[in-house]
């Protein structure tokens, strides 16, 4: 600036001043546009992404529940089994009872021995049962698990989306936007596929 107060523009500081009006009307360029898509975006990915940390923790909740009702199933179809062995074993001593003993008591092992082999059979329909059950209760902390890991999945993904955004504010590189895009949409895709227990 002269002592007129005539001031000379350089080159430089004509770029300098018009970058600073840029920036207090909103951006420079399409910079404030960029600045609002990725601000926009990343708060509906920081709020899906808590939404799908939250189903990822309750499906580990129902894998450790379900996995938990299946140990119950097969201690109670190994006491059952227990049971029939020693029923097995009755009938076994009341059918040996019966080949030592003479013709008058036979028939009376032998109704011992028939009883036996009836309970036995009861013992096992229940005993299969549970079992049975604790296979179905084991494949639904499985399924529970698989899904766990999907969302888990998803929301990794969803957090390096949002490690994107902050990245692309700072730098204003435009392939990190798309990285933080893809990124996004990739973490969507795995969260469709946990919703849909794929």
């Amino acid at each position: 600036m002269s002592e007129d107060g005539f001031h000379v523009h350089g080159p430089h500081d004509h770029e300098l001043e018009h970058a600073q009006q840029g920036s207090h009307a909103g951006g420079h360029g399409d910079h404030g546009g960029m600045i609002n898509q990725i601000a926009l975006f990343t708060a509906i990915i920081a709020t899906v992404g808590a939404i799908f940390g939250y189903m990822g923790g309750a499906t580990q909740a129902n894998a450790g529940l379900y996995k938990n009702n299946a140990a119950i199933k097969k201690t109670e179809a190994a006491d059952q089994w227990n049971y029939y062995q020693s029923k097995s074993t009755k009938q076994a001593l009341a059918e040996l009872a019966r080949d030592l003993s003479p013709e008058d008591k036979k028939a009376g092992y032998q109704a011992k021995a028939d009883r036996y082999d009836k309970e036995k059979a009861d013992v096992k329909v229940v005993a299969d049962k549970l079992e049975a059950e604790a296979t179905e209760w084991d494949h639904k902390s499985d399924e529970q698990m698989h899904q766990h890991h999907r969302w888990a999945q998803s929301t990794t993904v969803l957090q390096v989306s949002i490690a994107l955004a902050a990245i692309a504010l700072l730098t204003k590189k435009k392939w990190l936007e798309v990285a933080m895009f893809a990124a996004g949409g990739i973490g969507l895709l795995i969260g469709g596929l946990a919703a849909l227990h794929i």
